[in-house]
């Protein structure tokens, strides 16, 4: 134990940064046991500590460990830490702990003590043996939206934008952050490097930790939680490649299950450990236990900035649509529509494009709108296309 509060003195040393990712706000500190989902490099652990800060209690009552570090019993960590007066336990990487599901439901009903974990975003939380989602308050942290890029990379306080507002008022909300900083110019930094935080550590290393970060995921956390094998994940990252060269509107499951070598019931297991991982987005299609049911209407990688390391040849259109899809799908509910790209919260439709995308698709249809790319401000029914970056 002393080992470990030792480690947890220096963890708690750390600096901690400012910026407070947009999921902060939203946690219930009252709760006695929280989980923290996401995928690997996205700052879940820079949050946690953000939030033991709020807690306000003085580093002896709170003790963070890692799960790949201990040999114990989480169980038994928890109840010798209580007994010297702990009030706060912090578990990262919970996944890599054996029988966790059970260790986390005998901590919360035989020790009095509050529990923050972390996992990876693959942890199948709701078919695991033991039910915690009766226990747990669950939350999952996203990569970085836009607004929250800019506000670390400039120092910037932006607030998020509400959807209704920002299409009914986006020309005047657009004028005014035009005044701190110019939209396009970072827009295209964000493309680049700006969907995880530790772009603060080094722009030019950064496709080579997400290339690495990527690995672990598939390597490590997919192949462990999902019990595939090394070969087999080997297949899924081709798998991911195929995925990345494919026009969404041109998906064809049949061909892409060929091009892989797999069966078509394969590829809808591959496909739902890769939604899982949040290393895709699928638009449509249903899910049951750990496979995907029927064909979905699109699949997009989770984020623009996995086609820099996963495509050789990006598709703009598909790079668009990706973004608005990763910056609406937080908050809001997005579906495939037969009559622009997009259907939000069963209610907007939405046909994206670049600065020239006209409204012929959807001119008869109410409550449309054109996310346009590379135009800093529009009008009427337009909308700048990096204006959906600062919903979160």
């Amino acid at each position: 134990m002393q080992r470990l509060i030792e480690l947890s003195n220096l963890y708690f040393s750390l600096p901690t940064p400012t910026f407070k990712r947009y999921l902060f706000d939203k946690i219930d500190l009252k709760a006695k046991l929280i989980g923290i989902l996401g995928q690997r490099g996205v700052g879940k652990t820079t949050l946690i500590r953000q939030i033991a800060q709020q807690y306000a209690l003085p580093v002896e009552k709170m003790l963070y460990i890692s799960a790949d570090n201990v040999a114990q019993k989480l169980s038994d960590i928890a109840i010798e830490f209580s007994r010297l007066g702990g009030e706060l336990l912090i578990i990262d990487e919970i996944h890599k702990a054996n029988d966790f599901a059970l260790e986390l439901k005998t901590i919360y009903d035989f020790v009095d003590i509050k529990v923050i974990f972390s996992g990876s975003s693959a942890l199948e939380i709701e078919n695991s043996k033991v039910d915690l989602s009766r226990r747990a308050l669950f939350y999952e942290l996203g990569a970085l939206s836009f607004r929250e890029f800019v506000s670390i990379k400039l120092g910037l306080t932006l607030e998020p934008v509400d959807l209704k507002d920002l299409l009914t008022k986006h020309q005047t909300i657009a004028h005014e952050i035009k005044k701190s900083f110019k939209p396009l110019e970072y827009f295209a930094k964000y493309k680049q490097y700006g969907c995880y935080p530790f772009f603060t550590e080094g722009e030019l290393s950064y496709n080579l930790r997400l290339n690495e970060i990527v690995n672990i995921i598939l390597d490590s956390e997919v192949a462990t939680i999902y019990n595939v094998e090394s070969d087999k994940i080997a297949t899924i990252r081709k798998l991911l490649h195929l995925l990345c060269s494919s026009v969404p509107m041109e998906l064809n499951i049949q061909n892409l299950a060929k091009s892989a070598g797999i069966s078509r019931n394969t590829l809808y297991s591959y496909l739902y450990y890769l939604k899982k991982a949040n290393l895709i987005e699928i638009i449509g299609g249903n899910f049951k236990g750990k496979k995907l049911l029927n064909k979905p209407d699109k699949i997009y990688l989770d984020n623009i900035n996995l086609y820099n390391i996963l495509c050789e040849n990006k598709n703009t259109g598909a790079l668009r649509e990706s973004f608005f899809v990763s910056q609406i799908k937080e908050s809001h509910s997005v579906k495939y529509s037969t009559e622009g790209d997009f259907m939000v919260d069963e209610k907007y439709i939405f046909e994206i494009g670049g600065k020239n995308k006209s409204f012929k698709q959807i001119k008869d249809t109410k409550n449309s709108f054109v996310a346009a790319d590379e135009i800093e401000i529009g009008s009427g029914g337009k909308i700048p296309l990096w204006l959906f970056g600062f919903l979160y």
